[in-house]
């Protein structure tokens, strides 16, 4: 019998469109932008849901994941969220963290981090492992991969349940259990904006480097074809060529 442990006080501790089973349980079962009904609870999920957003739907999602050492699988299905792209978004999260605020590698629009410290983004990637089903909705093939990771439990994570603190205007401290600040419209708009032209800047640079360099082989390739071409007929007419009228002197 694997060992398990008691999840933070009230769990989930953050509040949302989730269906709750057995906290026990090893397998939470994010949704994307499909909304299920009750089957992942019925297999034997502890918490099913979508998480609609590649930022504060992240950061809820892993403020209820750190918070019970039980889970230790994360099945990523159905439907992907245009513009949000969410689902790659976590995938992307889990694998390659955060730098400078901003999930690296990541797709989605906004996929900016700004409540989950690092020692939370490391406890999530080390408890989890993600299950990536993205775009799946079949209820049969979701069953099936619960229950398979439920034959795999390893048991409860070594360490105590992690609650996230977040500080809102004011640095008034917040723990677990109340609403995450959302990144305001504005400066969402600006940074998805910022990113666009950085992005466009960076294809620019690389499009001039593809550019310089055909253009570096072009020339290149026409001088070493010369070296060769006048090394060859050296070779071949060792008399030399008289070029003022063009006859060969074998």
């Amino acid at each position: 019998m694997v060992e398990k442990k008691e999840p933070a006080k009230g769990w989930p501790v953050l509040k949302g469109e989730y269906d709750v089973g057995d906290p026990k349980s090893c397998v939470a079962v994010a949704t994307t932008g499909s909304h299920f009904s009750q089957f992942p609870i019925k297999a034997g999920a502890a918490i099913a849901g979508p998480f609609k957003t590649e930022n504060i739907g992240i950061e809820k999602l892993v403020a209820n994941v750190i918070s019970n050492p039980n889970i230790r699988f994360l099945i990523v299905c159905g439907s992907e969220v245009k513009g949000h792209i969410s689902g790659d978004t976590l995938v992307c999260f889990h694998k390659y963290g955060v730098k400078d605020g901003r999930i690296i590698n990541a797709k989605g629009a906004i996929p900016f981090i700004e409540n989950l410290t690092p020692e939370a983004i490391k406890r999530f990637q080390e408890q989890v492992q993600i299950i990536n089903m993205i775009d799946v909705e079949d209820e049969a093939k979701i069953t099936q991969a619960i229950k398979d990771a439920i034959a795999k439990d390893p048991g409860a994570f070594p360490a105590d349940p992690m609650l996230v603190e977040i500080k809102e205007k004011g640095e008034e401290v917040v723990e677990a259990g109340a609403a995450i600040r959302p990144i305001s419209g504005e400066l969402a708009i600006i940074q998805s904006r910022l990113r666009m032209i950085k992005n466009d800047v960076k294809d620019i640079g690389y499009l001039n480097k593809f550019t310089m360099g055909w253009y570096a082989g072009k020339m290149e390739g026409i001088f070493i074809g010369i070296v060769l071409c006048v090394a060859l007929l050296s070779l071949l007419f060792p008399g030399g060529i008289d070029w003022t009228k063009l006859i060969l002197k074998p």
